[in-house]
């Protein structure tokens, strides 16, 4: 066998896929059509954002990199819904594209056991049995490669085509060329395939836009993703290696809007000419114009792409109308006038493997071995990739272990969320998180990513032993001040844990009347005042938790046959055929399967 695993696709699943395999001490090829575009970031220029920041927090604290890519490389840095609670929070950070992208491929070409490959895979080899297992790969360039697991992360660029008005052209970014013949290979195997779309707006030059005309938006004080962020060289602390630069905001008007619908029939997805299904909740601009009429304006954020470079990403601007229309209604907006472009949005149409058809371990139902991770799964956005790039790789080494599947529950993480949607619920359109997805999002704040993670990070030997031990003064640190702030008693004879619950108060105002509490870092200090604050909601979802998670310890069996049991509703029986749950928690999270099904279900395995 020339590798245990190959991975597919150097995006962000990619990377988190293939460093977690080789970093449990399997050796790994990955396989990319070109290693200058590994850790591309293809649409806007930031990690992170609501529910978002908290995937990437997760990921770290998995053992995961690209918290430590993002802090190496910030130019900017937010805390999103500050005026909100704590449970809606989540950080997000401006990057350095090219600078994002250069720390990606230093970590994957230091990393042991691991290979990069360029190439295009185009078939996939397979047993000949009952229950056929994945073999090897093919590639276009004739090389069969055997290994005992594949992890496919093709993102965009699996049988991709890009569109620009009337232009089209069979590309997964603008200028980078499809993946052409894997998609193929997987339908006439059998997978159910489907196309979904995305797209992106266009670059233009810096130096082109009237600033002063526009809102600016400066950062804050930067802070590290990580929970273990790398200390630059000479420091003492962690601190952000980059300059940090300001965003801009400007809106479109009745004027943009006007050439928009005069131009719709020349734009390809309302022509016809796109068949995927495209993001609800990212819409392009036409969409926006279209869908809500009685609107006179949307933001426009203007993000620098970076420090490297003059260009600039018009965020709430995507589109696939032609280049002329792009600069007309461009040139309509407030500062935009003289603006040049320098690339043309463009949507992009590619193929997705139907995640219904994974199971939560997030390998192949039909395949042995066979593991897909990010938005060929039917997700959007670079933090959902990575999640599922991590998982996907653990999976993989757990299988070539032997051992059980490691699967997230919903009370235990945005990622254990995300999954388990994808694969008990499917997707027709690019799914992206949200915190409103999650039930128990109190529990799933992102500064506690760590203390739900790491130690399951260290069970599977992703956390090293300084970590953990840095993980465990942490925790003792944490306990301290929670006896600190129930046990102290301020001036007025109350405990800050009264107060807290009574009122906002800045931490920083139990300083004077306990000055230990100085001996501890801030963040520390917030996370358990936020604890104590919010304890009551706290034990009302852990309540709730325990009640989900008797029904998700119930396994069903996996041959159990739905169409023989009599009770069950005929639409019951359908969606129960696809999706196979492995659990009746997992049943029940089905759309369409009844309670009255459920409890027959319930019947039969206990009786089982």
């Amino acid at each position: 066998m020339d590798y245990d695993c190959i991975v597919i696709g150097g995006g962000h699943a990619g990377i988190e896929a293939s460093l977690a395999v080789s970093r449990l001490g399997f050796s790994c090829l990955l396989i990319t059509q070109n290693p200058d575009c590994i850790g591309a970031l293809s649409c806007n220029p930031a990690v992170g954002g609501l529910s978002k920041g908290n995937l990437v927090r997760e990921v770290d604290a998995l053992g995961g990199e690209m918290a430590k890519l993002i802090d190496k490389t910030m130019i900017q840095y937010r805390v999103l819904n500050r005026s909100r609670g704590p449970a809606v929070q989540a950080p997000r950070a401006q990057a350095d594209k090219r600078a994002y992208q250069n720390a990606a491929r230093r970590v994957l070409e230091g990393q042991k056991s691991l290979t990069i490959m360029m190439d295009t895979v185009i078939d996939l080899m397979v047993s000949d049995d009952n229950r056929p297992q994945v073999l090897g790969v093919v590639t276009r360039r004739g090389h069969k490669i055997s290994c005992s697991t594949v992890i496919l992360a093709a993102g965009t660029f699996m049988e991709g085509k890009i569109f620009i008005g009337e232009y089209d052209a069979p590309q997964g970014r603008l200028g980078e060329e499809a993946a052409l013949g894997l998609g193929s290979s997987l339908r006439r195997m059998g997978f159910p395939m489907g196309r979904l779309k995305t797209g992106t707006p266009a670059r233009i030059a810096a130096s082109s836009v009237d600033f002063y005309l526009l809102d600016k938006q400066e950062g804050e004080e930067p802070q590290p993703f990580s929970f273990n962020p790398e200390i630059p060289d000479g420091s003492s602390a962690w601190h952000s290696e980059l300059p940090q630069v300001p965003c801009w905001i400007t809106y479109t008007n009745t004027r943009t809007h006007e050439i928009i619908r005069n131009n719709i029939g020349r734009s390809p997805l309302y022509g016809g000419k796109i068949k995927g299904i495209g993001a609800r909740y990212c819409p392009s601009i036409e969409d926006k114009v279209m869908r809500f009429p009685e609107r006179d304006r949307h933001h426009v954020f203007i993000e620098p792409e970076g420090l490297y470079t003059n260009e600039v990403y018009l965020n709430g601007l995507s589109s696939s109308l032609p280049e002329d229309v792009q600069k007309n209604f461009i040139h309509s907006i407030c500062g935009l006038e003289n603006a040049v472009l320098v690339r043309p949005a463009y949507a992009v149409e590619y193929d997705y493997l139907d995640p219904l058809d994974l199971y939560p371990s997030l390998e192949s139902k039909r395949l042995a071995g066979f593991f897909s991770a990010g938005q060929t799964n039917g997700s959007s956005g670079y933090e959902e990739a990575a999640a599922q790039g991590i998982m996907a790789g653990i999976n993989a080494v757990q299988k070539m272990r032997g051992q059980e599947p490691f699967v997230l529950g919903r009370s235990e993480a945005y990622t254990g969320v995300l999954i388990d949607d994808l694969t008990t619920q499917g997707t027709k359109e690019p799914y992206r998180m949200f915190t409103s997805r999650a039930e128990y999002r109190l529990l799933l704040r992102h500064d506690t990513a760590d203390k739900r993670l790491t130690p399951k990070a260290g069970e599977i030997g992703l956390a090293d032993g300084r970590r953990m031990e840095e993980f465990r003064r942490k925790t003792l640190g944490l306990d301290a001040i929670q006896e600190l702030l129930t046990q102290s008693k301020l001036r007025n004879g109350e405990t800050p844990e009264h107060r807290l619950l009574r009122e906002a108060v800045n931490i920083r105002d139990f300083f004077e009347d306990i000055p230990e509490l100085k001996n501890y870092p801030a963040e520390w200090i917030e996370q358990k005042a936020l604890d104590l604050k919010y304890a009551g909601y706290i034990e009302k979802e852990n309540r709730a938790i325990a009640r989900t998670k008797k029904m998700d310890h119930i396994k069903i069996p996996g041959d159990l046959d739905y169409a023989n049991i009599t009770g069950l509703s005929s639409e019951s029986k359908e969606k129960l055929k696809i999706v196979r749950p492995l659990t009746i928690g997992q049943a029940a999270r089905i759309p369409g399967v009844r309670q009255g099904d459920i409890a027959l279900l319930l019947v039969l395995t206990r009786r089982n």
